[in-house]
């Protein structure tokens, strides 16, 4: 890459600084920019293009989710410390001890790489660490992430393969979890091509024929809802009603299900219509226009708007026949949903009015593991509770009242009622599963209504309880009540003798 690209790539991403924050912080990126390309000045990458070229994409990624102008600043000086003379306290000096601290955020995780479980575990309690104390740090790993998977191809193939089983294993995983459902898409299409060769090939060579063969009937369905949305008052520009495809991954994923069986036949969000539209009122209105115009399929309308997935995500989705039999499925939401959905907990990030504080409940997950893992130094036991809590599929069972409890695939009541209250757990002695009595050890599902019974005269979980629950959240309150009455115990018997 010439300088003249470098300077073109730079006054791309300075015009976008400008337009989505204000001069002052267009110039403060420029100075980074210029502190960071000359602390790496000489130095390549394996594409043998400056290296300066990974900071600024880093930094473009940030500027493009709207994340405050400390984190797209941090993305432009990350590599550093590390990789050059250039120090954290060099950063403080210059750009402040917001922005060193979030800089030394990301030297502490590192890289997480799959060398022996000690190592390994690490580095991993490292990164949940970091992230507890600033979220940002994962944001500034996501988008360093997705810049170094566009230039995979020029890794050897062992490495390529490694560093991509590493974003489908843990960064992706991660970015579900904080409702970063593009993040999370474009890791994981970008990965999957380098894990998975074969099936890759296959699906990107029927896609593109499929959409093709598509396209034309979409269209068609786009314009008649805009005509109809337009004629009923709702205020929609020409753009509210687009086309989007599965990702790649997450559809390779859907074809693995049992039911599915690898045809793409029984998927019917392989591509879908998404309407956004300025009020939640108006997501209603919408639905019941789409309703009046096609016929809607049995048991397939979602209301995310009532009752959101625990992640935040919200939309109304419904599948729908058009008078051919064709199906179509929908997806209707205000651009604040649609937002939060594709950019998650970085939708809403806004620094300057939040003191950088976030809703607690939206990093209860993390602090939990965190603690979790200062109280077990065995890192075969917290690699494997974070693979089951952290990176396993996630469903939500509801409580009676209608709150969602987001829970992993496989949890049972126990866990469910311990994820609810820690006196619920331990008073429990039954549970109601859509109104049918389960055994404890029921794997949920998700959507499913969950009531758990009570003794008001029970204070303690049973032993065997720990072989049935499946969460670390489950397993440690578990612990705590019985230890906890070991304790009581043993003093009563002392004060006796």
């Amino acid at each position: 890459m010439t300088n003249e690209q470098i300077n073109k790539k730079l006054e791309e991403f300075l015009v976008l600084v400008e337009k989505n924050y204000s001069k002052s912080d267009a110039e403060l990126a420029r100075l980074a920019f210029d502190f960071a390309d000359e602390a790496h000045k000489g130095q390549k990458r394996y594409s043998g293009d400056p290296y300066i070229i990974h900071p600024l994409a880093t930094a473009r990624k940030l500027a493009e989710m709207k994340m405050d102008i400390t984190t797209v600043i941090g993305g432009l000086l990350h590599d550093v410390p590390e990789d050059t003379s250039r120090t954290l306290a060099d950063i403080e000096k210059e750009f402040g001890s917001e922005t060193a601290h979030l800089v030394s955020g990301i030297v502490k995780i590192g890289v997480i790489k799959y060398r022996g479980m000690e190592r390994y575990a690490e580095n991993l309690r490292k990164m949940f660490v970091a992230m507890s104390q600033d979220i940002r740090t994962i944001f500034i790993k996501f988008a360093d992430r997705l810049h170094n998977l566009q230039t995979l191809q020029f890794r050897p193939p062992h490495k390529q393969k490694r560093i991509a089983t590493e974003v489908l294993e843990i960064y992706s995983p991660i970015a579900d979890r904080l409702s970063m459902g593009m993040i999370k898409g474009e890791l994981e299409d970008l990965a999957f091509k380098y894990v998975y060769p074969k099936e890759y090939e296959w699906l990107n060579k029927i896609l593109p024929l499929k959409y093709k063969a598509k396209e034309k009937f979409l269209k068609k369905i786009q314009l008649i809802v805009l005509e109809r949305l337009k004629k009923e008052n709702i205020a929609v520009s020409e753009m509210a009603v687009f086309s989007r495809a599965k990702y790649l991954y997450s559809l390779y994923k859907k074809l693995q299900r049992p039911e599915i069986d690898n045809n793409l036949d029984k998927i019917f969000d392989l591509f879908a219509l998404r309407v956004i539209v300025p009020t939640v009122a108006d997501c209603y209105s919408v639905l019941g226009i789409i309703h009046n115009l096609f016929q809607p399929m049995p048991k397939r309308i979602k209301d995310y708007i009532a009752q959101p997935k625990p992640n935040g995500y919200q939309s109304l989705q419904t599948t729908v026949f058009d008078d051919k039999g064709e199906i179509i499925e929908f997806q209707i939401r205000t651009k604040e949903m649609d937002e939060k959905a594709e950019y998650g907990i970085a939708a809403h990030w806004n620094y300057k009015e939040t003191g950088g504080k976030i809703n607690p409940e939206q990093l209860k997950w993390i602090n939990e593991l965190v603690k979790w893992q200062e109280q077990t130094n065995n890192n075969e036991e917290f690699i494997n509770s974070i693979k089951f809590d952290i990176f396993q599929n996630r469903i939500f069972a509801m409580t009676p009242h209608g709150d969602a409890i987001d829970l992993p695939e496989g949890a049972t009541p126990i866990d469910f009622a311990y994820h609810v209250h820690s006196n619920l757990g331990n008073k429990c002695v039954g549970a109601m599963v859509n109104d049918q009595l389960v055994s404890l050890d029921h794997p949920l599902e998700s959507g499913d209504v969950v009531e758990i019974v009570t003794n008001k005269n029970r204070k303690l979980p049973n032993h065997d309880w720990l072989e049935m629950v499946k969460t670390t959240m489950a397993k440690n309150k578990i612990r705590a009540a019985l230890n906890k009455e070991k304790t009581s115990e043993r003093k009563k018997l002392e004060g006796k003798k």
